[in-house]
């Protein structure tokens, strides 16, 4: 088992489940069959919705992370305080990364955010500035990623933050799915490698999002 940090509550599933039953009715509206299709993640079914707005946590962050992107950040030099180096050195791996094959990309990025000290956290959906100068959870993590790819050029159709469940321990957890070449990878905070999903047996989705619409999944 690749299970190296504290366990998370059942508490992100159970609020995310029940956000989800109460959205596959008449507040679903599913996007057209014309628009992209995507591999299946996990061996599921799922349904688009563009109402984002239904997720109030991430839409919260969502709105954070962009006033901290418009606002700028502090330069870093020897009276700076550390969150402000700390946000320096991120931004310096991101300029490092620049133009990095894309599958490197991901192992690269996956392992850096790794770095960061785990909390857990269910309520409050960090910024990327937030977990890297603090600490975070498997939502946090999942969040920095999305952004640090999404700062190196990804496109959001690529990108998910997905929250599923750990059949295996019976938690509730979150990731990145990433879409490359027409398969699906994930990167974990409890896993070292970026894996394509295919290879994982023990995740069940409840949903995927990113900042345009979200995904109900759905066993075969």
């Amino acid at each position: 088992m690749f299970y190296g940090r504290s366990s998370h509550s059942n508490t992100l599933g159970l609020i995310a489940a029940a956000l989800v039953l109460g959205l596959t009715g008449c507040l679903f509206p599913r996007i057209a069959a014309a628009e992209r299709t995507y591999p299946p993640i996990f061996d599921t079914r799922e349904s688009a919705s563009n109402v984002i707005q239904k997720f109030p946590k991430w839409m919260s962050m969502l709105e954070r992370n962009f006033a901290e992107e418009r606002g700028g950040d502090a330069s870093c030099n020897g009276s700076s305080p550390r969150p402000a180096c700390i946000i320096a050195s991120w931004k310096s791996f991101i300029d490092r990364e620049q133009g990095h094959p894309a599958r490197a990309m991901l192992d690269e990025v996956n392992a850096e955010i790794n770095k960061h000290v785990y909390r857990l956290d269910p309520y409050y959906w960090e910024t990327p500035r937030e977990l890297i100068t603090k600490e975070g959870d498997c939502k946090d993590y999942a969040i920095a990623k999305y952004f640090t790819l999404r700062k190196l050029g990804w496109s959001a159709d690529d990108l998910r933050v997905v929250v599923l469940r750990d059949v295996d321990i019976a938690v509730d957890h979150a990731i990145v799915v990433a879409y490359l070449d027409g398969k699906t990878y994930s990167l974990d905070n409890l896993v070292p490698m970026v894996l394509p999903t295919e290879v994982i047996h023990h995740y069940r989705p409840y949903y995927s999002i990113n900042e345009n619409r979200w995904w109900l999944h759905v066993a075969r």
